[in-house]
């Protein structure tokens, strides 16, 4: 858990946008959009931390007006404000390619991003013909999830989280959306101590964890609230636009 000290006040939010700002139609509250709009009138930055590729952000980001960092594919790009690539960092094409053979062995489910577009359930003719970001299953039988989690874990080689209890996602080791948010810290020449980040899944918990100020949705899973300062309302009730009212607009 981050160290925050409301004198020094929240300089920076992030966001998770699945189950956090989107609710479950996948749109933006209008109580979140004004919400946000006040922050910025502060000089808040507001920063959309999210699994999703820049492609699927970056229309809600435009809808916000967000003049800001994004932190996308959880951690695996980070983009400027002109939407410029500051870091990225990619998975071994040889694991892609094994987690693949994964799906097939235990049927399941999946998809996949690379720099160039998203995957669904099926892959590029030429695997190597492209740079990967993020690999996810989709697995509704716990069973069968925990054995494919336990042959991800024994390779040693990943960052394992979710942005559902029922996927798996695949980052390369290290890469998280904590380690992107500091990236866009040292770039604002702002503090981690001065953010507030807000989610709902395992994706989140180490910009939870790490944040001045972490705050887990009504609907977040177990570990993201007992790992959280704070629990807003759900995303379906204008838990981000609660949670900048009482921690940053008050």
């Amino acid at each position: 858990m981050g160290d925050f000290n409301s004198k020094n006040g929240i300089k920076l939010i992030a966001l998770d946008m699945d189950g956090t700002l989107l609710n479950d139609q996948h749109e933006i509250s209008e109580a979140n959009r004004q919400a946000i709009k006040e922050a910025q009138e502060k000089g808040i930055y507001v920063v959309l931390s999210t699994g999703r590729s820049l492609r699927k952000c970056e229309k809600h980001a435009d809808s916000l007006a967000l003049s800001s960092y994004l932190v996308t594919v959880n951690g695996s790009e980070i983009w400027d404000e002109k939407r410029e690539l500051v870091e990225r960092s990619l998975v071994n094409t040889d694991s892609i390619q094994w987690m693949v053979e994964l799906t097939k062995k235990h049927k399941v489910r999946y998809w996949a991003i690379s720099t160039r577009r998203n995957w669904f359930d099926e892959m590029p003719e030429d695997i190597y013909g492209e740079e990967w970001l993020k690999f996810g299953f989709n697995i509704k039988d716990f069973p069968t999830r925990d054995k494919i989690l336990k042959e991800l874990q024994a390779r040693g080689e990943f960052e394992l989280s979710n942005s559902t209890p029922t996927n798996i996602e695949v980052n390369s080791a290290g890469i998280n959306k904590a380690k992107g948010l500091k990236l866009v810290c040292e770039c604002l020449g702002i503090h981690m101590n001065s953010v507030m980040a807000v989610g709902d899944s395992l994706n989140d918990l180490a910009m939870i964890e790490e944040a001045g100020l972490g705050i887990a949705m009504g609907n977040a899973q177990d570990s993201i609230k007992k790992a959280a300062v704070w629990v807003t309302s759900s995303n379906n009730e204008d838990g981000v636009a609660k949670a900048i009212q009482k921690w940053v607009l008050q």
